[in-house]
């Protein structure tokens, strides 16, 4: 069987577009939906996009209109998308839109904030709250057999947040001993990729079947992580401990909402992977994605990033 033509809207983005990559490599036609049809597409240039069989097309998830012509313009049958908060809540107009356009199958970025009962989650949980009403929206209207979440943990390009603090020399953390498990947004979306192109057989024989858990290769706390870019870098820097009080004002400095800043201090704290739930969902990502990229070999290869 053919693989199925796949869309991938918010292909500018670092795990879009390694999603479409990895979707074309496993022989499947990738239309590229963007905002602006001008804005380059992450690790593509123009001439490779255009040599290696690329479409592209405008749309914008947050209007559903857009979406359901860019599907039917293109004849996509699988598409990948991400969450985009819109006033009519959650994608739920989106998510019809692509239904009634053709689409079989979604696979969707959600969040390893996601967990248990995706009904029970209630809206003082702003983060996981968010991703699960995407995730009932597509049971909703797809159905167990149309869709994948990708819950992915702790996304390695966080620490370009430290960027300044590594160029004075003193990063101010909170909570820096507690363990995460660093991923790279290309190898997540190379999981996805492979699972927009294989359907629902991507989940064959998994429990459960309309989620996959994604972790990156190493648990590391930020303690040991600044340690790994300082060797990277070749400089001494510090990590000093700050209270979550200082670390709610640093996200709010960045732009941060100050609810989801408070919030986010706390899924930090409570963030926890014991080291058999890690192995089992790296053994079970690597299936999807491959190879896994380090945290180190992801800070050589975007020093700038980290504050080098």
């Amino acid at each position: 069987m053919a693989p199925p033509t796949i869309i991938v809207f918010g292909a500018t983005g670092h795990v879009g577009s390694a999603a479409a990559i990895q979707a074309q490599q496993l022989g499947a036609k990738v239309i590229l939906s963007v905002r602006d049809l001008q804005k380059p597409i992450h690790s593509l240039n123009l001439d490779e996009e255009k040599s290696r069989g690329f479409e592209r097309v405008q749309a914008d998830l947050a209007q559903p209109e857009t979406v359901e012509s860019a599907v039917r313009s293109t004849g996509a049958k699988h598409a990948f998308i991400y969450l985009v908060r819109t006033k009519e809540g959650y994608l739920r107009p989106t998510i019809e839109a692509l239904k009634l356009a053709g689409i079989e199958f979604v696979v969707f970025l959600s969040s390893y904030t996601v967990q248990g009962d995706i009904r029970k989650i209630t809206p003082s949980y702003l983060v996981p709250y968010a991703h699960a009403q995407v995730e009932i929206g597509l049971d909703e209207i797809f159905g167990s057999h149309g869709y994948v979440a990708i819950r992915p943990g702790y996304f390695n390009t966080n620490a370009s947040r430290w960027a300044s603090m590594i160029r004075e020399g003193e990063v101010k953390v909170s909570y820096p001993d507690v363990k995460f498990d660093w991923i790279t947004p290309a190898d997540i979306g190379r999981a996805a990729g492979t699972v927009l192109v294989q359907g629902m057989h991507a989940t064959e024989g998994a429990e459960p079947r309309n989620s996959i858990s994604v972790y990156g290769p190493k648990l590391l706390s930020p303690r040991e992580a600044v340690g790994i870019f300082s060797r990277i870098l070749g400089k001494e820097i510090k990590v000093t401990e700050q209270s979550e009080e200082e670390a709610v004002e640093y996200m709010v400095k960045a732009g941060m909402p100050p609810p989801l800043a408070r919030q986010m201090v706390t899924l930090l704290a409570e963030f926890k992977l014991n080291s058999k739930t890690h192995e089992e969902a790296v053994a079970n990502f690597q299936k999807y994605a491959g190879q896994l990229t380090t945290l180190e070999d992801w800070a050589k290869a975007n020093q700038e990033l980290i504050g080098g």
